[in-house]
């Protein structure tokens, strides 16, 4: 079979990793249950920040936010290497900024994501994404994103929405828990 994956909010805690960046930086202590609740994918607002301050912060942080010890969500690597260790193909499609492809794709297998060549997407808007997973007829695909996921509905891959709080109203197959991806492939 052949797997398709998001990165940030879908394999790794990437907001959540930011948001305690963010504490440190601007030498606050919000607690993580804010982050929790918010409703929208930007985190800036728990810091008094506007739009174009916490977008500023973001892109001023990318680096750090990045590369530094973000925390894999628990069970998501086993999950890939077992895959992998099955002979299913695994595929990353992430929106992640071209420039950061290449440092990306290190980061990602010295943490021990199986990465083949030609198997890594990224850098791309959300509609070359969604071309992506259509070229690829990818048999699943798991993001955080509801605007890519809603638009695959009309092909045969299974579509399944890692949850997170700014996604909680959509109605599509949600990824909880990475313990749970069998059984809901499966399903």
């Amino acid at each position: 079979m052949k797997f398709g994956f998001d990165i940030d909010d879908t394999l790794i805690d990437l907001r959540a990793h930011a948001f305690s960046l963010y504490n440190k930086k601007l030498e606050k202590n919000i607690p993580i249950e804010t982050f929790q609740a918010l409703q929208r994918v930007e985190i800036h607002e728990p810091f008094g920040l506007t739009d174009s301050q916490g977008s500023a912060m973001w892109n001023s942080s990318l680096e750090e936010i990045y590369f530094t010890d973000c925390p894999i969500f628990e069970q998501a690597l086993e999950t890939l290497q077992g895959l992998n260790q099955q002979g299913h193909d695994i595929y990353y499609i992430t929106s992640r900024p071209k420039h950061y492809c290449a440092q990306t794709q290190e980061w990602m297998s010295a943490l021990g994501f199986p990465i083949k060549e030609g198997h890594f997407f990224c850098g791309m808007q959300d509609a070359e994404k969604v071309a992506i997973i259509k070229n690829l007829a990818l048999d699943v695909y798991v993001d955080d994103k509801p605007a890519v996921l809603e638009t695959l509905h009309d092909i045969e891959t299974k579509v399944i929405l890692k949850n997170q709080s700014y996604n909680e109203h959509v109605r599509l197959p949600r990824l909880h828990h990475w313990h749970e991806f069998d059984n809901i492939i499966k399903a």
